[in-house]
C-alpha cells in the first residue's frame, strides 16, 4: 500500500532528503534513485509525493516515489 507525505526538505546536489507523512514525528528518507518522475530526479519542498515504505539500515526509507494523484 502507498503511503502520502509531503517533501520537508531535499538536496539536489547531494541527492537526497526527507518526507513528512503526518502520521508520527519520524521523517522519511528519500534518494534521488528512487524518484519515479520524468525528468530532472529531484523534489520540491511541499511537494505532495506516493511512495512504498520500505524499513531501511537507520530507519524508513521511500521507494518508488512520485508525484501523488
Amino acid at each position: 500500500m502507498a503511503s502520502k507525505g509531503t517533501v520537508k526538505w531535499f538536496n539536489a546536489s547531494k541527492g537526497f532528503g526527507f518526507i513528512e507523512t503526518g502520521e508520527d514525528d519520524t521523517d522519511v528518507f528519500a534518494h534521488f534513485s528512487e524518484i519515479e518522475m520524468e525528468g530532472y530526479k529531484t523534489l520540491k519542498e511541499g511537494q505532495e509525493v506516493e511512495f512504498d515504505l520500505e524499513d531501511g539500515e537507520k530507519g524508513p526509507k521511500a521507494a518508488k516515489i512520485r508525484e501523488a494523484v
